[in-house]
């Protein structure tokens, strides 16, 4: 497409910017440097600034290095809600010189276990609601337990979520408070553009979850985008409602108001009235969400008494946004909502709406030294405008490898005039302007309120079922969260059907929730070409 959207570019942006020399944890000590005494972390009236938050990130980082032996690249698992501690914790692994593993707080089981054994995680920090998931077999060098209420003030600005009204114990690991208490000092931070960061997990095709390794350059690439984007300022007043355990949440709701120096107000769990109370409350600038939340929004009782004037930029991912909706926000708002589009490969976003020019039901332009064009998926071939292919993408977010998987990573990339392109795996195409829009998937997925679910992931774990013979995972329409699960299930030899509430218990046990099939369909054969593939598409 080469520049075809620089037509639309936004208003005095730059169409390239300089790679940060740095770590993501410098961005952390520039603005503690900067502004000591400003609050970066708000929860329910808690106020930490950053002077306090460097502190603690500063004494876990000797904790994890000098009681758990964490040191250069060692992996450690973050696996918690949204709360203070995720923040000083991903910080402080990375003072450690370790490497962050995210792990979502509604994976159970197999899935939990798979990521962590992956990984080669050394080190797990934890809810401690969750300590029960944790493998009984695990072996690693330290667990730290953490409870979200020890942060809560006596006397919150707005009402809790039940999850943070009463302590919970665990009885494994340390405790966050022991882990904070020893005051032991962090080794020297020596980490450069080109060492390893982070490894989030992306659910894959072809079974369970793999990682996709990302350095400090590819991290800080969209870190630093997104503000020069849409304009965020210094001190910006950031609502966070996205679940920090996946890329877009991490980036644009933690890490982006840190390079800026700003606020994070944190919801552990999503709360329509409460977000609306934060805005108005609190003045928030920005607040990136997803098409489920904003319905939920809308549909507030009264969300039209609330005063939202402070709110400069609103915009999501994952899923589009229906136009009906849009314009509810945006007559209630005054603003547009900037949909944008990326993967856990390209660590959030790699094509955004420009903020002077969006479309509605559109992935956008791609953002600065984003390189990204469409290819006809069997011959390779590149395609031009308006012809449907696959999106291709080539820029400096782009991840380095699928974590122990090199037959995988080879087959994710291509070669065009010397470039080197991922390929994304979503059919879509450009028009005259240069605006990507989706219009199908070349992989099987299912997209359940932006959180992706990959039908091999769940088909394996059910695989596991003694009394599951086969199964295959489709998508049906659903008019809350877009699309939901449906499993074809094929019973063992002798079964005709099996009891639905145990069936569900089973799942709700062993992946997230919402992978859980919300509805089972019980055959006695799946579909099949004559090579012996199944046709799931018939499903």
């Amino acid at each position: 497409m080469r520049n075809l959207h620089h037509g639309v570019w936004p208003a005095g942006r730059p169409f390239s910017l300089t790679p940060s020399p740095n770590s993501v944890f410098y961005n952390l000590l520039a603005a503690t440097e900067r502004h000591p005494d400003r609050t970066a972390i708000w929860y329910y009236g808690r106020m930490i600034s950053y002077a306090q938050l460097l502190d603690q990130v500063n004494r876990l980082a000797g904790y994890l290095h000098r009681r758990a032996g964490i040191g250069p690249n060692d992996r450690v698992a973050l696996y918690m809600q949204n709360a203070p501690q995720f923040v000083i914790a991903y910080y402080a692994i990375l003072a450690a010189n370790a490497v962050i593993v995210p792990v979502n707080p509604m994976c159970r089981g197999a899935e939990l276990a798979h990521i962590l054994r992956d990984s080669g995680a050394r080190a797990v920090v934890f809810g401690a609601e969750l300590g029960e998931e944790l493998p009984e077999d695990l072996a690693p060098a330290a667990c730290i337990s953490v409870r979200y209420s020890d942060y809560v003030p006596a006397d919150p600005e707005i009402p809790l979520p039940q999850a943070l009204g009463t302590p919970v114990e665990t009885v494994v690991g340390t405790s966050w408070q022991e882990a904070l208490a020893a005051e032991l000092s962090p080794p020297e931070h020596d980490r450069t553009p080109q060492d390893w960061c982070i490894i989030p997990y992306s659910s894959g095709t072809t079974g369970m979850p793999k990682g996709c390794l990302h350095t400090h350059a590819s991290v800080n690439a969209t870190i630093f985008a997104y503000p020069e984007w849409v304009g965020m300022g210094e001190g910006a007043r950031v609502l966070a409602t996205l679940p920090f355990c996946h890329v877009t949440g991490m980036q644009n709701s933690m890490n982006m108001p840190i390079l800026v120096g700003g606020t994070i107000h944190i919801l552990t769990r999503w709360n329509a009235q409460a977000a609306a109370r934060v805005i108005e409350r609190k003045l928030i600038g920005h607040w990136r969400s997803i098409t489920t939340m904003m319905i939920d929004f809308l549909s507030l009782p009264g969300i039209e008494k609330y005063d939202l004037s402070s709110l400069e930029g609103v915009g999501g991912g994952g899923a589009q946004m229906p136009e009906a909706v849009a314009r509810k926000m945006a007559r209630l708002i005054g603003l547009d909502y900037l949909e944008a589009y990326g993967l856990t490969e390209t660590m959030a976003p790699s094509h955004m709406n420009p903020p002077d020019a969006p479309r509605a039901q559109c992935l956008g332009i791609p953002i600065f030294d984003v390189d990204s064009r469409i290819i006809d998926p069997e011959t390779l071939a590149e395609l031009g405008p308006n012809q449907p292919g696959e999106i291709v993408i080539h820029g400096p977010q782009v991840f380095q490898c699928y974590w122990g998987r090199p037959e995988e990573t080879e087959a994710a990339f291509i070669e065009i005039a010397g470039k080197r392109f991922l390929r994304s795996g979503d059919i879509g195409y450009y028009d005259d302007q240069g605006y990507f829009y989706f219009t199908d998937r070349l992989k099987r997925m299912v997209n359940v309120s932006g959180l992706k679910v990959w039908p091999a992931e769940v088909e394996a774990i059910l695989h596991g079922h003694p009394e599951i013979a086969e199964a295959c995972i489709v998508a049906d329409p659903d008019p809350r969260t877009g699309e939901a699960v449906r499993a074809v299930i094929v019973p063992a030899r002798g079964r005709d059907a099996l009891p639905l509430d145990a069936l569900t218990e089973w799942c709700r046990s062993n992946m997230a929730a919402y992978k859980v099939p919300k509805r089972f369909e019980f055959r006695e054969a799946l579909p099949r070409s004559g090579t012996g593939k199944v046709l799931w598409r018939l499903l």
